[in-house]
């Protein structure tokens, strides 16, 4: 078992036959086809954490065909502080032949496999795993029975994995009646039925196999508030309108989408609106013109649909309008992978656009900091009247988390416009101040009503074709940013504050980066690890804490490129002109593995030690004490 802090596995506290045993957090993986609903199993698990005052944490990959396929669902739940979905599993759920044949590599040994006896035939020599045959499909339909045949199976498997790890059974099926409630009362009797029935299947076959959570101090609840569990996506769009925004417009695009439905649901119950529209380009130009009346409007995509966006967005770049703009990242270029992790369209979002058009990129650490990293980007586009693009990725899209529920009434930003009258020598685009524009209705004393254009345009927005005009406007968009990034808080930074390595990350490979650091460390290499949220303007500083160190490693999720660094580090080498900046990438459409960041680290520098422990697997916190 994977563990944030050592050691890396908790092990299993015997206890007599049939009693539970302790342990702190399991990978559980669910291996079948995206038909059977597995996700649904997931979701119930990571929903009970979070109500349980449990961490969670989820990880799926998806078919990106309408005719499904083979899918996963893994989620790593425990009582203490989970930053990864984990790089192997303890418990393998094998609904199928392929799900066994493809997922096994997984399973971590001394782990449990539960196999659908009905489908599923495993190698009998192979004792690595405790095996245990489970009659998914034959139990379901025997507890279901009439025309819904094996259709339930999926919460079949829920009742069992309940009785294994002794979960409450009374907020499970309370979860259960919520998701079904609004359907049909014999689709959630039928539900009941095979929940009871995986339940219930005989003790004796699992009676090694029960195991307890146990108690752990969470000082991250002496808050007092409850636990909320969210998946990204979910997360974006009510840190969106937390912060006062009430408009936007978009387009369909996965995994983008989900936001825009949700934005579509709830704007209206705020008093807001949000559009549909028929393509990307109509969506972008018409949440300008929402953030034109002065109603910070968002829009949004996934890598090619912001490609579309890109000749607007040098329009609200040289308007100087404040507009809030989502990618949802997924692999690339063209379509791609669309249900797959990528991070490479950050040199598309800092420098897509034709000119010199400079704006704010963000990237969120997490799903929490999802909600978080909402409100900062309507605050930066308020403040610095600027196009302030939040760059996410399919990982932290569906990924489901669990965290403190926001203390809203402290959060919450009223979303009226500044309709109050503007001075007689009012300036939209003064060239000694940020540009604060006068919404459509607002009075302005001198009568003297001002342009908004793309045309490069003096100080009360009237296009000219000046050259000095054009240089002194140039520097007054670059200006602004980097008096934000001189405001900027310093970056997180963890670990030794000076050694042999730095991890650098950003956006969502923040969790396993801190669960790497832990490994490199008791390695007994000198190490930190620095994660950035603002990505664009970089925070002042950054050459001081990177000169502590030998190496810089940067842990992206794209390509080495032509010259062998990730668009991050490249970024970072052309900033600072280090040497000492390298790269650890991929681009396999999977999140990274705590494993992968070790053994990339270990690629860099020169320590013994660490190299002997990459590659090294640990024991599964499942494994059955021998009798």
């Amino acid at each position: 078992m994977v563990s944030p802090t050592p050691p890396e596995s908790t092990g299993g506290v015997a206890s007599p036959q049939g009693s539970p045993r302790s342990i702190h957090d399991v990978v559980i993986r669910l291996a079948g086809n995206s038909q059977d609903g597995i996700q649904s199993v997931g979701g119930f698990l990571a929903r009970l954490a979070g109500r349980s005052d449990q961490d969670i944490m989820t990880y799926m990959t998806i078919p990106s065909t309408i005719s499904g396929g083979p899918s996963i669902f893994q989620v790593r739940m425990g009582t203490g502080d989970i930053l990864s979905a984990g790089d192997r599993a303890d418990m393998l759920v094998a609904f199928y032949q392929h799900s066994y044949d493809a997922h096994l590599s997984s399973l971590r040994p001394g782990g449990v496999l539960i196999y659908d006896s009905d489908h599923v035939k495993p190698d009998p020599a192979d004792n690595r795993f405790t095996a245990v045959g489970v009659p998914i499909t034959t139990g379901t339909v025997e507890a279901v029975g009439g025309t819904a045949k094996d259709k339930g199976k999926n919460i079949y498997t829920l009742g069992l994995i309940a009785r294994i790890f002794d979960l409450d059974v009374g907020k499970l099926t309370a979860l259960i009646k919520e998701r079904f409630g609004g359907k049909n009362e014999d689709i959630v009797r039928n539900a009941m039925l095979a929940f009871d029935a995986g339940y219930a299947w005989p003790q004796n076959n699992l009676r090694d196999l029960f195991y307890r959570f146990s108690a752990i101090d969470r000082p991250n609840l002496s808050t007092g508030r409850p636990q909320v569990t969210l998946d990204g996506n979910s997360a974006i769009a009510y840190g969106l309108i937390a912060a006062g925004v009430r408009h936007g417009a978009g387009y369909p695009i996965t995994p983008w989408s989900s936001i825009m439905e949700t934005l579509r649901a709830e704007l209206p119950k705020y008093g807001g609106l949000f559009v549909q529209c028929e393509d990307e380009i109509a969506a972008v130009s018409t949440a300008l013109g929402f953030s034109y009346t002065g109603r910070l409007a968002i829009t949004g995509s996934s890598g090619p649909g912001l490609s579309l966006k890109m000749e607007a967005l040098g329009w609200a770049v040289m308007a100087e309008m404040p507009l809030i703009v989502v990618n949802v990242q997924r692999g690339g270029p063209s379509t791609g992978m669309p249900t797959n992790v990528e991070q490479s369209d950050l040199m598309q979002a800092i420098y897509g656009s034709h000119g010199d058009a400079p704006r704010v990129v963000l990237a969120p650490k997490n799903v929490e900091d999802c909600f978080y990293i909402a409100i900062e980007a309507a605050r930066i586009a308020r403040e610095y009247s600027t196009p302030v693009l939040i760059l996410t990725d399919m990982g932290l899209s569906s990924r489901i988390e669990a965290f403190d529920e926001p203390d809203l009434p402290n959060l919450l930003v009223s979303p009226e416009p500044d309709l109050s009258e503007r001075p007689t020598d009012f300036k939209p685009y003064p060239l000694d101040r940020v540009t604060r524009h006068a919404p459509a209705g607002a009075r302005l004393a001198s009568g003297k009503y001002p342009t908004v254009t793309g045309l490069e345009h003096d100080e009360m927005g009237h296009p000219t074709g000046s050259p000095k005009l054009h240089q002194q406007m140039t520097a007054k968009r670059r200006e602004k940013l980097k008096a934000l990034a001189a405001a900027l808080p310093a970056p997180e930074l963890t670990g030794d504050s000076t050694g042999e390595v730095l991890i650098v990350t950003w956006g969502s490979n923040w969790g396993p980066a801190r669960e790497a650091l832990v490994r490199i460390r008791k390695a007994g290499v000198k190490a930190g690890h620095m994660h950035l949220r603002h990505v664009h303007p970089l925070p002042n500083g950054l050459e001081q804490t990177f000169g502590r160190f030998e190496k810089v490693v940067v842990a992206e999720l794209n390509d080495e490129g032509v010259y062998g660094f990730g668009q991050f580090a490249m970024m970072l080498r052309a900033r600072y002109a280090m040497p000492r900046i390298v790269s650890v990438t991929k681009t396999d459409g999977l999140t990274f593995k705590v494993s992968e960041i070790v053994a990339g680290v270990a690629g860099h520098i020169e320590n013994p030690a660490l190299h002997a422990s990459v590659g090294a697997a640990s024991h599964s916190a499942l494994a059955v004490p021998a009798a």
